[in-house]
């Protein structure tokens, strides 16, 4: 082998070393990258593991609460239909005007519980409106005006509100 030969091969030697430690170094940087964030994603499990055992007592007190009151399933129309005759009643016995009713479509985005809304328009003295809200917000059952808006009638005696009843339930297995 002439000297030529081999300078030219201690060329191509070194040239390939330097492209396999290239080669090496990138796939090193890239599993480097990897494993951090990796590490970063544990990082961020562990404090919410921590955090989720810090509340846990809270959270466990709230998860009994709801087994105690968990209603049996029933169907959306059957829910629908006992809590409109629920608040029509409750209206009347403190003397409200039930204007108008619009049927919210259910809400079927959660994944135990499915939610009815109604929305009521009354009118009334502002001591019944407060009885008769009073009345429909009950936890135990998990019904609550979830959102109210009250404005002066055009009598000075009364207020007109419009409120939006919700009820959450249990759907049947059929309908989820």
């Amino acid at each position: 082998m002439s000297a030529r030969e081999k300078n030219l091969l201690v060329v191509l030697c070194m040239a390939g070393f330097l492209m396999l430690n290239f080669f090496l170094y990138s796939q090193y940087r890239e599993k480097k990258s990897m494993l951090e964030i990796g590490l970063d994603n544990a990082k961020n499990e562990l404090q919410l593991a921590i955090t989720l055992q810090e509340n846990s007592v809270q959270i466990s007190s709230e998860m009994d609460w709801l087994a105690e009151h968990e209603p049996q399933p029933a169907d959306y129309q059957t829910i629908q239909e006992e809590l409109q005759k629920f608040v029509v009643g409750e209206a009347g016995k403190v003397g409200l005007t039930v204007k108008k009713q619009n049927f919210n479509t259910t809400d079927t985005s959660g994944t135990h519980f499915h939610r009815v809304q109604i929305i009521f328009n009354v009118s009334g003295r502002e001591e019944s409106l407060y009885r008769w809200l009073h009345a429909i917000n009950e936890p135990t059952a998990l019904r609550a005006a979830s959102q109210i808006l009250l404005s002066p009638n055009t009598d000075d005696t009364l207020i007109d509100c419009e409120a939006v009843v919700s009820q959450w339930f249990i759907p049947n297995k059929a309908e989820s």
